[in-house]
């Protein structure tokens, strides 16, 4: 389903202060595409992750799945922290099935399924303390697709991997979503996971958080970092951020 987003607005409240973190944003998102978030830190990146899951409903506007307005967490919506969050007392096979019954055998087979797909085979007996931070990062994978989300919303899920590991983990999550064509979100701060793995890119800029620019990732998959395409648009990319901090200076807001 689209995911629409018509003028929303965000405002924290900080020492009877308002602080807008959110304004006039304004996107919509295709079925199946990939979308990318950056920007600095402080532009609402992860606020508006967390309005489009429904964790956070205290904003002004609109956001629409299809023909239904945001107003809570719903089964459409799946979403990823930069912790794991695993339940340390459950196996991996009960983790990924938290919430329902693991001897249901529709259950049972997508857990398995799953279990295949973020390459975990062999582990499913395992407790997370067993396990490394890239393979916890994978069952919370599988235990947000468990549901079978239209969208998933991903906040930063490889921030804190080794690069090798991260790297790992970006190209299970393209396989991933080729196969079960999951709209995705994705919030980082790398510029090069952003190009890696985007559709589109959308650059915020600061204070308060609007879209800067969105722009096109016309390259074929697989991705090679080292291409010249590759690092052209990385170029372009770094140059619309560093307008971002020049933006926040001209205004005022950065003093």
């Amino acid at each position: 389903m689209t995911i629409s987003i018509d003028i929303v607005d965000k405002t924290f409240w900080k020492n009877k202060q308002s602080i807008r973190v959110l304004e006039n944003l304004r996107l919509s998102i295709i079925p199946g595409e990939f979308i990318t978030v950056i920007g600095p830190s402080g532009c609402g990146k992860s606020t508006l992750l967390k309005i489009i899951g429904g964790l956070d409903t205290a904003y002004d506007g609109q956001i629409l799945i299809g023909d239904r307005q945001v107003t809570e967490p719903g089964m459409k919506q799946g979403f990823i922290f930069q912790e794991h969050r695993l339940f340390p007392w459950l196996t991996v096979e009960e983790n990924i099935a938290a919430n329902f019954n693991l001897k249901q055998q529709d259950v049972r087979r997508k857990v398995d399924e799953l279990i295949e797909i973020v390459r975990l085979k062999g582990f499913a007996h395992a407790y997370p303390h067993e396990l490394s931070g890239g393979m916890s990062q994978r069952v919370a994978i599988a235990r947000a697709l468990l549901r079978d989300p239209e969208i998933l919303l991903l906040d930063e899920p490889f921030g804190a991997l080794d690069a090798f590991t991260r790297k790992h983990l970006q190209d299970v999550l393209l396989d991933i979503w080729k196969e079960k064509k999951t709209t995705m979100m994705l919030v980082t701060h790398d510029i090069d996971e952003s190009i890696y793995l985007g559709n589109e890119i959308v650059l915020m800029q600061a204070r308060p958080g609007r879209i800067h620019k969105i722009l096109p990732v016309n390259l074929p998959f697989p991705r090679d970092r080292t291409s010249t395409d590759f690092q052209s648009l990385r170029q372009k990319v770094l140059s619309e951020f560093e307008k971002t901090d020049e933006l926040l200076l001209t205004d005022g807001s950065g003093i």
